[in-house]
C-alpha cells in the first residue's frame, strides 16, 4: 500500500508581544491538543477541527497509509526560541526519516512562525526536511490564512493551499483538499508549475475578516478561477505582526500549463489590489466604543458584542489587560460578562476563597507588556471550575479546551471570567461552561478580534471592535517595522 507521512506544527508569531514561546508551550494543550506522536496523535487530532485531522480522513478515503508523525501547537505569542525550534524539528525529521520510504509528506503548518534564530520557521524546516528526502519526494502543505508566504516556503513544498475563511471554519476542508489533491497527484504524476505574486501593502488582521468585505468577494471569486490547467489558487492575507521582510498578503497558483497558472495567478492579484481602498473597518475608542454600545442596546434591546481586539491571545496578546473593564465600570454597564481575562493568581484566589466569598483583588496586568496597570476591584466569586470543556462552535468544534483554573467574578455588576492562561474567547462554550449564557447578557465583551464572529453572530445584533491597551495594534501603520522589504504600503483602520 502506498504511504503518506503525515505531522503538523503551528504558531503564529507576532513579534511585537512579549511572552515567548519555549519549548513547553507547544507541549501543553490549550485551545488545542498539545504535543502528540504516532497513533496517539492520530487519536488526539482526528475528532478536532483542524487541517491534520481533515488531511487523514482523505488519505484514508484515497486507500493511502497514514503514516503519523507528531502534531503540535503554541498559543500565539512573540518570538519562538531558539531552542524549542530545534527540539522540535529534529523531532520531526527524525520521525519523518523513520517512516522512510513513504510516497509523500502531507504538513499542517501555520506560515507565520518567527524564530529567535531564523526569520521564517516554515521556509526553513522545509529546507531542512527537502536535504532529508530529496528533490523530486512530493511535499503538500496547507497554511493558515494569515500566512507569511515567503519565496523558500514556496521553493521547498510541492504545493501549497490556505484556508478560505477567516474565521477559519473551513480548517478540515483545507486539510481533505490538500491532501485529496495530493493523493490524485500521486496516482497521476504529472509537472507542476506554480506562480507566487506578493502584494504592496499589508492588510490589518480585523479586515481580511471573509464575513465582511472586500474579503468576502474575494475569497468567494476565488475557487471559480480554480479551472481548467490550474489545479490550485490560494490568497493568504498575511499577518502584519510579524516583523520580518516577507510580511503581507500573497497569491499562489498551481497547475500544469505555466502560462495560465502564472496568469491566474497575476489576474487574482490584480482583484486584491484593486480592493485596497476597501481594507477598513470602524475601531473604536474604549470610551466611545463602551457608549456607543449602550445607545445600541436601548435602541436595539439585544445583545452587544464588544471584541477587546488589541489584547487577542489569538494574535499574540497576553489576554490580561483591563482597559475595557475599567471603562465598563466606569460607564456603569449592567447585565455584562468579559472573558477571558489571563490572570492565574486571581484564579487560584478565588478557587481557595470558595463560590459565596468576597475578595478584595487586583485583577490583570501581569502577564503580558512592561507598563500594563492591574486594576483593584471588589468582587464576589459566582463560581470556580477547572477550565476544561468541548468547543461547540463552527470554529473551534470537538477541540477538547484546557484553560487552567478559571472563576466567575461579580465586579460592579459585571460578571468577570477569569482563566489562567491566556486564551482567544471565540467559542461560546468559554462562558457557558461556568454557567453564563452569553445571549442572556445585554453586553458580552470578548478578547478576539475576529475569530469569535462565527459563534456569535447570532445572537449579536450589533459587533463592535475597541481598541483598549495590547500587543496586537490594529493599525499596521502606527508599528515600527525594522525588517519589511522596501515599499510596502499600510493600511490603517477605518
Amino acid at each position: 500500500m502506498r504511504s503518506i507521512a503525515i505531522g503538523g506544527w503551528q504558531h503564529e508569531t507576532n513579534t511585537f508581544a512579549t511572552i515567548r514561546a519555549d519549548y513547553q508551550a507547544f507541549v501543553a494543550a490549550d485551545e488545542w491538543p498539545g504535543l502528540h506522536e504516532g497513533q496517539e496523535m492520530l487519536d488526539v487530532v482526528r475528532p478536532v477541527h483542524l487541517p491534520i485531522a481533515g488531511a487523514i480522513r482523505a488519505i484514508e478515503d484515497n486507500g493511502f497509509e497514514v503514516r503519523p508523525l507528531l502534531w503540535c501547537a503554541a498559543t500565539p505569542c512573540s518570538y519562538v526560541l531558539e531552542s524549542a525550534f530545534e527540539r522540535i524539528c529534529a523531532r520531526m525529521l527524525c520521525l519523518i526519516e523513520q517512516s522512510l520510504p513513504v510516497d509523500a509528506v502531507y504538513l499542517d503548518l501555520h506560515g507565520a512562525m518567527v524564530c529567535e534564530h531564523v526569520e521564517d520557521g516554515e521556509g526553513e524546516f522545509l529546507s531542512r526536511l527537502r536535504k532529508l528526502v530529496g528533490q523530486d519526494l512530493p511535499v503538500f502543505v496547507s497554511l493558515d490564512l494569515h500566512a507569511n508566504v515567503t519565496p523558500r516556503m514556496v521553493r521547498y513544498a510541492t504545493l501549497i493551499d490556505v484556508y478560505r475563511t477567516y474565521p477559519h471554519v473551513d480548517m478540515g476542508e483545507t486539510g481533505y483538499r490538500v491532501a485529496e489533491l495530493l493523493c490524485r497527484h500521486l496516482r497521476r504524476p504529472r509537472r507542476m508549475y506554480h506562480a507566487f505574486e506578493q502584494i504592496g501593502f499589508l492588510i490589518p488582521l480585523n479586515t481580511g475578516c471573509t464575513l465582511i468585505e472586500p474579503c468576502r468577494s474575494l475569497y468567494q471569486a476565488l475557487p471559480e478561477m480554480v479551472t481548467g490547467q490550474v489545479a490550485a489558487l490560494s490568497f493568504a492575507c498575511g499577518f502584519h505582526l510579524s516583523d520580518i521582510h516577507d510580511a503581507g498578503p500573497s497569491v499562489l497558483a498551481y497547475g500544469y500549463d505555466r502560462n495560465q497558472v502564472s496568469g491566474t495567478a497575476r489576474a487574482f492579484a490584480r482583484l486584491v489590489t484593486e480592493s485596497r481602498p476597501d481594507f477598513r473597518e470602524k475601531v473604536w475608542s474604549v470610551a466611545e466604543g463602551i457608549a456607543e454600545a449602550r445607545r445600541l442596546h436601548e435602541k436595539h434591546g439585544r445583545t452587544i458584542v464588544i471584541a477587546d481586539t488589541q489584547d487577542n491571545p489569538g494574535g499574540g496578546g497576553a489576554g490580561d489587560t483591563i482597559g475595557v473593564l475599567e471603562e465598563m465600570i466606569r460607564q456603569g454597564l449592567g447585565n455584562a460578562a468579559i472573558g477571558v481575562i489571563n490572570d492565574s493568581t486571581v484564579a487560584g484566589l478565588a478557587h481557595e476563597m470558595g463560590a459565596g466569598t468576597c475578595l478584595d483583588v487586583e485583577i490583570g496586568g501581569r502577564a503580558g507588556a512592561s507598563g500594563q496597570k492591574t486594576l483593584p476591584v471588589s468582587a464576589r466569586v459566582l463560581a470556580v471550575g477547572d477550565g476544561r470543556f468541548t468547543a461547540t462552535g463552527p470554529m473551534y468544534r470537538g477541540s477538547r479546551m484546557e484553560i487552567g483554573r478559571t472563576a466567575l467574578l461579580q465586579v460592579a455588576g459585571i460578571k468577570v471570567l477569569v482563566g489562567s492562561v491566556a486564551v482567544q474567547t471565540a467559542d461560546q462554550a468559554h462562558f457557558r461552561h461556568i454557567g453564563i449564557e452569553p445571549s442572556e447578557q445585554d453586553f458580552v465583551v470578548v478578547k478576539s478580534s475576529v475569530h469569535f464572529r462565527n459563534d456569535y453572530q447570532d445572537i449579536a445584533s450589533r459587533i463592535l471592535i475597541v481598541a483598549a491597551p495590547g500587543e496586537v495594534c490594529a493599525d499596521p501603520s502606527t508599528l515600527s517595522y525594522r525588517n519589511l522589504r522596501q515599499g510596502v504600503d499600510m493600511i490603517g483602520p477605518g
